[in-house]
């Protein structure tokens, strides 16, 4: 009976996830982009240059953007600098040099603050940036917030194919090696035509991009997506512990598990267990890997969102207790 209850639950989550994205994409979408043209964006802004940002940075570069970064860490400024990247001390001067803003910060206050912060991004309410997107993992109503107020703003230089900036919610899933690799996945919230003039951008830093409706749904679907990373590592990492003491090693168990029903992200390209796989946080002495507290934070996410629709997420709660 637990089984068929919790499946109710996320027929009822999915039902109300299809109610909120009617509700954005009732609004009239903006023709944000011409077909004809081979790329709209030229220069872009880079806000947020840690672990993942600063890679993401690097494949858009290689790709033959003109970049210009902004970080408040001093040092990971000067990596770029030191590559011959423009630099800026601002958000308000990297959006004042770019057609694209993109920011890839730690928490939603972090990212509230470079938007509308004295020197954010929308500082003085009129922005040469025609798109803003964040990569963040926040939440998704402040995702609706921004996008809210960037609506609101006007643009210094009016084209044919954007008349009004607008924001893209678009965090990534894969973590360091695939932002390293290129190979991120782009979950996108925002006006579909946005989305689409976007699109080669994303693929500069990623393989797979999926549009996932109105304004906050890309955040929507990451705080979801986490939640089930989190419950299956730990679902993983408790098994292969189990195993061992068993007397299986960790290896012929993940061999079980990735041609088995138990297979998963966690146990086939980011295992928990050194010497098990090559190139993953585990075999080096789990640097590089994604931090503890930035997951504590995202099932913290997905906990405050359950509770605001109402429901009980049982697994949640106790991948929180386990991960504070």
């Amino acid at each position: 009976m637990a089984i068929f209850y919790r499946v109710r639950s996320l027929n009822y989550v999915s039902k109300c996830f299809s109610s909120i994205n009617a509700l954005y994409l009732q609004s009239p979408i903006r023709r944000f982009y011409s077909e004809q043209a081979t790329s709209p964006f030229e220069s872009i802004g880079f806000v947020g240059l840690g672990n993942m940002g600063s890679r993401m940075a690097n494949n858009l570069i290689k790709a033959g953007y003109r970049v210009a970064v902004h970080d408040i860490n001093c040092n990971a400024m000067k990596k770029f600098s030191d590559m011959g990247v423009e630099t800026k001390e601002t958000p308000l001067e990297v959006a004042e040099a770019s057609d694209v803003v993109i920011t890839m910060l730690p928490s939603s206050s972090h990212v509230y603050d470079v938007y509308t912060g004295p020197n954010g991004l929308l500082h003085g309410g009129e922005l040469r940036p025609r798109l803003l997107i964040d990569s963040s993992t926040i939440d998704p109503q402040t995702s609706r917030k921004l996008s809210l107020a960037v609506s609101n703003c006007t643009l210094k230089e009016k084209r044919d194919y954007a008349k009004k900036p607008a924001m893209l919610d678009a965090p990534v899933s894969g973590g360091v090696l695939a932002a390293e690799a290129g190979t991120l996945t782009f979950m996108v919230g925002g006006s579909e035509d946005a989305y689409l003039a976007a699109k080669s951008l994303f693929l500069s830093m990623g393989k797979n991009t999926v549009f996932c409706g109105g304004p906050g749904n890309g955040s929507a679907a990451k705080i979801c997506n986490n939640l089930a990373m989190a419950i299956s590592m730990l679902g993983v990492s408790e098994s292969l512990a189990l195993g061992q003491s068993l007397g299986i090693s960790a290896s012929t168990l993940t061999r079980v598990l990735n041609s088995s029903s138990g297979r998963c992200w966690s146990s086939d390209s980011y295992n928990p267990v050194p010497g098990v796989m090559e190139g993953v946080p585990s075999s080096r002495n789990y640097d590089g890997g994604f931090a503890s507290k930035l997951m504590a934070k995202d099932l913290n996410l997905g906990a405050t969102s359950a509770k605001e629709v109402g429901l009980k997420c049982p697994l949640t709660s106790q991948a929180q207790e386990i991960a504070l």
